[in-house]
């Protein structure tokens, strides 16, 4: 790792103040938020203009899979620069069609080709299209407890509380419960048990919503906001087999969970199940610079062999973007990063969230994959009472906010989601980093501990 700089506080003072001066923030009250100036980061790190480092287990928005600064994406993008920055997607690019080789080259099944987004929103949008162009039908399924991405139909599909100000009711979108053992809306006491009683659900919703009318479900093959509920087994490969006997297109969302981050390259992976249609953004290339997009079958790819698909982007599959992909899987595959993610996850992460819940009674349940692990905080674990309301905020949201603010003083910067820390570093962490990690995390969760009953 390089050598942090010293601190500069004038700098750091300047930086934020033209950040208040002209930046509009995302998901904000303007007024009430005080970003940190960052002045740099590195691998499994970043820091402010105060000398304060971070162990980065947000990965900042669950996409720097392959840490900070990749020396190896850093150089392909600046050599992409110095070729071509730019074209029109219309054109053939090389580095363009070797992006789209290497994703198809490890999507399941026959998803082998490759409508490229700048990111993960708006491949959800241009899926959801494709299905309703394939089958002729308006309607689309998805499941409470997910997150789709912000855009108008992404919105209207993802199932928390994000969506309420801007849903329109008017979308042709239908959600149901997806399965969920820890916090079962359906009275379940096994996981076997939660499979069947979710897939009944789901089978009642498609009847009474008319299987004639639905284009498509969709579903994140493990929720990455909502939760990070790894579906019972059999669960996926059962709504396979409901969308085939309906004709209905089956998406998965991979934008959060794909590209090593459960310890295989797509968590479909994990559950031998292949989609119609599968989303990517985030881990594809890190987020160095923005990319998503659509993996298509080769049915729905035919649709519009002869006939024109009304979608696009003018900066589709940009060069600079799929250099930055293509340096992002090939370090990926050479330096085995899907596998230390794996490893990370079994023999690390999770014996070691599990260690933690036993000596914090604020932890209800500890969930995951890889790297890509949720732990439940609650008030109570025999009730499972959440440490804080639904879509807590304010003096409401005060034990996640006294958990986080530990997190930050110990030098950990966490992911925090109503109830729920996500521990999720990056596909490149260090047993010794994950342990600096969990250290942290142990500590911190005394102040969750302060709240339970």
């Amino acid at each position: 790792m390089s050598v942090q700089p010293s601190p500069d506080h004038a700098a750091g003072a300047a930086v934020k103040a033209a950040d208040r001066a002209h930046v509009f923030h995302s998901w904000s009250a303007q007024g009430l938020i005080d970003p940190l100036a960052v002045a740099g980061a590195e691998g499994s790190y970043f820091w402010d203009y105060d000398g304060n480092r971070y162990l980065d287990f947000s990965c900042q928005l669950v996409n720097t899979n392959i840490g900070h600064q990749h020396p190896k994406v850093v150089a392909a993008i600046q050599e992409q620069a110095a070729k071509l920055c730019t074209i029109a997607p219309g054109f053939a690019v090389d580095v363009r069609s070797e992006a789209a080789r290497l994703v198809a080259e490890r999507t399941p099944g026959d998803l082998d080709k490759i409508f490229f987004t700048n990111g993960g929103a708006e491949a959800v949008e241009n899926a959801v299209r494709m299905a309703r162009l394939h089958t002729g039908r308006p309607k689309v399924l998805s499941a409470y407890r997910s997150y789709h991405g912000a855009t108008a139909a992404a919105i209207n599909l993802t199932g928390d509380p994000r969506r309420w100000p801007s849903d329109t009711a008017s979308a042709g979108v239908v959600h149901f419960w997806a399965p969920f053992l820890y916090r079962s809306p359906f009275h379940a006491d096994s996981e076997r048990q939660e499979c069947e009683r979710a897939l009944r659900h789901l089978e009642d919703t498609i009847a009474f919503e008319g299987p004639q009318t639905i284009a498509a479900i969709i579903l994140e093959t493990i929720p990455g906001t909502a939760g990070i509920m790894v579906p019972p087994p059999g669960y996926l490969a059962g709504v396979r087999e409901i969308c085939d006997r309906y004709g209905i297109v089956f998406i998965l969302d991979e934008v959060m969970a794909g590209f090593g981050r459960t310890g295989h390259w797509f968590a479909a992976d994990h559950f031998g199940v292949t989609p119609d249609l599968l989303t990517f953004a985030k881990g594809v290339n890190s987020g160095y610079v923005p990319l998503g997009g659509v993996a298509i079958s080769a049915e729905i790819a035919a649709t519009f062999d002869q006939r024109p698909y009304p979608g696009g982007l003018t900066y589709s599959g940009h060069p600079l973007a799929c250099a930055s992909a293509v340096a992002t899987i090939n370090a990926m595959a050479e330096e085995g990063i899907v596998e230390n993610a794996a490893a990370i996850g079994e023999n690390v992460i999770g014996p070691g969230l599990r260690e933690i819940a036993e000596r914090h009674p604020s932890v209800g349940e500890v969930r995951g994959l890889g790297v890509f692990w949720a732990l439940d905080l609650v008030k109570d674990r025999e009730t499972r009472e959440p440490l804080v309301p639904y879509n807590a905020s304010g003096a409401d949201n005060q034990p996640m906010a006294d958990f986080a603010a530990a997190c930050k003083r110990g030098g950990l910067w966490p992911f925090v989601n109503m109830n729920r820390t996500h521990v999720v570093p990056p596909c490149t962490v260090t047993e010794a980093e994950a342990k600096e990690g969990l250290a942290i995390l142990d500590e911190a969760l005394n102040a969750a501990d302060a709240h339970t009953a």
